[in-house]
């Protein structure tokens, strides 16, 4: 398995509780070129947890797949590692340096390597030097407070990384603070591997612009994709907002999905990606999602999807 950088690869950013099994599989039917797992941490893996593992798993349509793992001691990512080794399927290994959850960086990882850029460089070094798989990656922010975005690039290159992925942000602006696109384009000029930039690209036409300002090998999307999965097509394509009855479709085949990978459960995990799939200014979507929120059986909740969405 080859990753193809000649032109621009397209990215679905990991998402924690929303970028499962199901939800990759659907997006991977409107072209994205890469999947990633919702960040699975190392700690659990090394400790045999079942629940973890099943994260690992992948749709057959994923391929490349790229599983992510936040850790920062050597020696329990090398046990994770064993873990992820022994999985037939997975091309990528990435680790995460951008998470601002505040028990991820109290726990010293996620953007917390970002102030570390010695540990975060023993973590790559591991990653590179123990995983069987053929890519290593890393997912970065610009830093903790202040930028140091070159410095944390460079580290990432040094140890041994295949690409990275930039999102456009310090730890301290979290999900709300301007991306700086001028920064992820500092990035691209400062190292000799692939960069993928990420943050606020939610249309083509932001797509197009952050590719030609950034000048970087490919796009990660996120919460965009989050309730339209079809904006991969969109960009690569062309494709115009989906018909109401491509909508339906897409949501029911959702659906079922979740019902397959997590059984009735799923019924529950499934209410908000209902809420944001309700979002695209259809009638009663209000006392839709209140009604949703109140059903449990999977039967009951296929007919009242069929309903709405017809």
């Amino acid at each position: 398995m080859t990753l193809d950088f000649s032109k621009p690869l397209y990215v679905l950013a990991p998402l924690a509780g929303f970028t499962d099994l199901p939800f990759r599989s659907v997006v991977k039917k409107f072209g994205v070129d890469l999947t990633v797992s919702e960040m699975i941490s190392s700690n659990a893996l090394a400790h045999g947890s079942k629940k973890t593992e099943k994260m690992l798993e992948k749709s057959p349509r994923e391929t490349p797949y790229s599983v992510q793992i936040a850790g920062s001691d050597p020696e329990i990512i090398k046990r994770a590692l064993e873990v992820i080794n022994a999985r037939e399927g997975i091309d990528i290994v990435d680790l995460n340096c951008g998470c601002p959850v505040p028990k991820v960086f109290n726990n010293l990882q996620g953007s917390a390597l970002l102030s570390d850029l010695e540990k975060m460089g023993r973590a790559i070094e591991t990653i590179k030097r123990y995983s069987e798989k053929p890519y290593t990656s890393v997912k970065i922010r610009l830093g903790v407070q202040e930028k140091n975005h070159v410095a944390i690039a460079r580290v990432c290159e040094e140890a041994g990384a295949d690409f990275i992925a930039v999102h456009g942000r310090t730890r301290s602006g979290k999900f709300k603070a301007p991306v700086d696109y001028d920064a992820i384009a500092e990035v691209k000029a400062a190292v000799s591997i692939p960069v993928i930039a990420n943050g606020d690209i939610d249309s083509p036409a932001k797509a197009r612009w952050v590719l030609e300002h950034t000048r970087c090998d490919g796009i990660m999307i996120g919460r965009a994709a989050v309730g339209r999965p079809w904006i991969f097509r969109q960009i690569k394509e062309g494709l115009a907002e989906p018909s109401p009855e491509l909508m339906r479709e897409v949501v029911l085949e959702h659906f079922d999905q979740m019902i397959a990978h997590y059984g009735e459960y799923g019924v529950i995990l499934f209410r908000k990606h209902l809420h944001t799939y309700s979002k695209a200014g259809l009638p009663g979507a209000s006392a839709f999602r209140h009604r949703v929120n109140t059903v449990t059986d999977a039967e009951e909740m296929r007919r009242t999807i069929e309903e709405f969405f017809s």
